[in-house]
């Protein structure tokens, strides 16, 4: 465990990291899928309060970080009008699945089911853009998701004891965004689509 106050600069890093990825969306260069980010931020606020409830600490700190950067990532994606990923099926229906687990969450009275469902709407609200990591890694920030993958690693290291309230949400986070990075930045989907059409060609 390290100091608590350590939170202070993984709230940094978040900040940093969004700060980036809403220079590139303004740029055109990335264009985030609001699906996820929409319910990204919804998700962090909420769950920002249910740890302020559950006297998480100062590393609810860093949770609600994870809801107010989205919301500014939404903004940013209505100022440029190359500024969002075309949505699909598969985008909608990860959506509303998404959205049961929220209510699921704030309906069922069983606080470890219903924060597992919670994490499991924010992991399926993750899906479009990670798909789209993986079809077009070109029109996304790796380094957001580094600093996020970072940021929450630096959140759990401050956690005085380990407990599902105060670890799961943004522990699940920095291993999808470390899966994010992954994909962004070795470009691994385009090069197995790219195999498939050879080997389809030859």
């Amino acid at each position: 465990m390290i100091d608590s106050r350590f939170v202070y600069l993984a709230m940094v890093l978040s900040l940093v990291g969004v700060a980036g990825y809403i220079r590139d969306t303004l740029r055109g260069v990335t264009t985030p899928n609001r699906v996820t980010w929409g319910l990204w931020a919804l998700e962090g606020v909420l769950a920002f309060a249910v740890e302020i409830k559950q006297h998480v600490g100062l590393a609810a700190g860093m949770t609600l970080m994870l809801g107010l950067g989205p919301i500014l990532v939404v903004a940013a994606s209505f100022r440029h009008h190359h500024g969002v990923w075309r949505l699909t099926t598969f985008d909608i229906v990860c959506a509303v699945i998404s959205l049961a687990g929220i209510a699921f969450w704030a309906l069922v009275n069983a606080p470890t089911i219903a924060l597992v469902s919670f994490v499991v709407a924010d992991q399926v609200a993750a899906l479009p853009t990670v798909r789209k990591s993986w079809l077009a890694p070109e029109t996304e920030t790796w380094w957001a998701f580094a600093m996020g993958s970072l940021n929450t690693g630096i959140t759990l290291a401050t956690l005085h004891e380990i407990t599902t309230a105060g670890a799961l949400f943004p522990g699940v986070i920095m291993i999808t965004d470390a899966l994010l990075v992954i994909l962004i930045t070795t470009r691994v989907g385009p090069r197995v689509h790219s195999r498939r059409r050879v080997a389809v060609l030859s």
